[in-house]
């Protein structure tokens, strides 16, 4: 997500260049043809993730004689939101278009509701966790249908060995392959008392503190723990309460035991760190750990994904789903939610999930239990707890529970890692608080 203001002259290049870099998929034409529609998807990292897409539609298309296109629409250079910007500013463009996270409540007003397709999946493959509801509904309208393609939680990937040598952790007992977790002792005073282990021992944990999504993601799942909330439900801003104090103090004691330049780290600062095999723990989906699988074979095969510690609230994820929305002005709405269905098949499902290697997540209960994620390796078993299949934690986004209008601006501006660098750099906490304060009243005003 874009954190800072273009210019016109510069939205209208980028969205141009979003345009000219477009991957247009074969289409099939019906002798009957029932009315064409045009998609945009979101274009997977993952080599043959897209083919698994293009396949499922395009199998569509023959069975229902509809002339299709695909656009598949890169999320680098923020191509896919200036995409999405432009075509709402022209009211023209794809039937079919990927939104992450936030960007469905961004365009509420000009999204075509899908209740009868998101309830008839849930129907059949069981219910979305409450960051799916929170970010796909308004007013109770499903503004999109949750995709599988994009959808990631971002959670620990530890060093088995480097966990073990330095903070006397075993993370595969603690999340054993295809067992319940054991991890009541997984406590923020643990991942404390592990990151100070593994700093005294030269492999920090890589855990960043920049205005980037993974930084933010993970600040705000410890914020959740802690119960610490700056905006509430209903828009109040309540920044000023014990548990932010409480978990500004955790934070401060952590950013201690972290890499010095933390604060100006981006989303790809820890993936290298853990690819070079400096840390002992990042925060991320299994990009990471396929890049070393690549890369660094002998750090792959020490990685483990597993769950976030508890903190005195509880265990939060951060969760980052994406959707599939349809315009209001699309052209061929009856066919879009058909296919929108069919992509929303357990079998189209697991097609998918295959295809990206278990990085992409279902958002139903019934789908987190794939055979993909036990028998992904090296080592086998690494991605069993990465899908949450036994629900120990609640799957979050950070700036939660606050309005999604207001959630967004705090989300994209990196309200809550601009409050715990500043407290760590020897502000006093009130004027941190007040800092903090100034800004969550002006996104409310704006």
């Amino acid at each position: 997500m874009s954190r800072r203001k273009l210019s016109r002259r510069q939205f209208v290049a980028a969205t141009a260049m979003s345009s000219a870099a477009l991957i247009t998929a074969p289409y099939v034409r019906g002798a009957y043809a029932a009315g064409k529609l045009s998609i945009g998807f979101w274009d997977h990292w993952v080599p043959g993730a897209n083919k698994a897409s293009t396949e499922l539609v395009n199998e569509w298309a023959a069975k229902e004689k509809v002339e299709v296109t695909i656009d598949y629409i890169p999320s680098q250079g923020n191509k896919l939101l200036l995409t999405t910007q432009a075509e709402a500013q022209a009211k023209s463009g794809h039937d079919i278009l990927a939104m992450s996270t936030w960007l469905p409540h961004a365009h509420a007003e000009q999204l075509e509701p899908v209740n009868d397709v998101v309830e008839a999946v849930i129907k059949q493959s069981g219910d979305v966790n409450g960051t799916v509801r929170y970010l796909g509904q308004a007013g109770g309208k499903w503004l999109a249908v949750p995709a599988c393609v994009g959808s990631q939680i971002k959670g620990p990937c530890s060093r088995i060995d480097l966990m073990k040598k330095h903070a006397n952790i075993d993370v595969q007992a603690m999340y054993p392959a295809g067992q319940a977790p054991k991890a009541d002792a997984w406590t923020t005073d643990a991942f404390l008392k592990a990151a100070e282990a593994c700093q005294k021992g030269g492999v920090p944990f890589g855990i960043g503190l920049g205005e980037t999504s993974d930084s933010v993601d993970t600040v705000g799942a410890f914020f959740l723990a802690f119960g610490a909330e700056v905006v509430d439900a209903k828009g109040n801003v309540v920044v000023k309460n014990d548990n932010v104090r409480q978990v500004l103090e955790f934070y401060k004691k952590l950013m201690a035991f972290l890499p010095p330049d933390a604060p100006a780290w981006d989303d790809s600062s820890n993936n290298k760190w853990l690819v070079s095999g400096r840390g002992a723990l990042i925060m991320n989906p299994p990009s990471a750990w396929a890049v070393a699988k690549r890369d660094a074979p002998q750090v792959a095969e020490q990685c483990w994904t597993h769950g976030f510690p508890v903190g005195p609230k509880g265990r939060f994820a951060p969760f980052l789903p994406y959707y599939w929305s349809i315009w209001k002005f699309a052209q061929n709405k009856e066919a879009a939610k058909s296919l929108l269905l069919r992509l929303s098949q357990p079998d189209a499902i697991e097609k998918m999930v295959t295809a990206s290697g278990g990085y992409d997540l279902p958002a139903f209960e019934k789908l987190t239990t794939l055979k993909t994620w036990a028998e992904e390796g090296p080592p086998k078993g690494t991605l069993y707890h990465y899908p949450n299949p036994h629900k120990h934690q609640v799957l979050s986004i950070s700036a939660s529970p606050a309005p999604p209008k207001v959630a967004q601006q705090i989300y994209t501006q990196a309200t809550l890692t601009k409050m715990c660098v500043r407290f760590y750099q020897g502000e006093p906490m009130e004027k941190t608080l007040a800092w903090a304060e100034g800004e969550l009243e002006g996104f409310m005003r704006s």
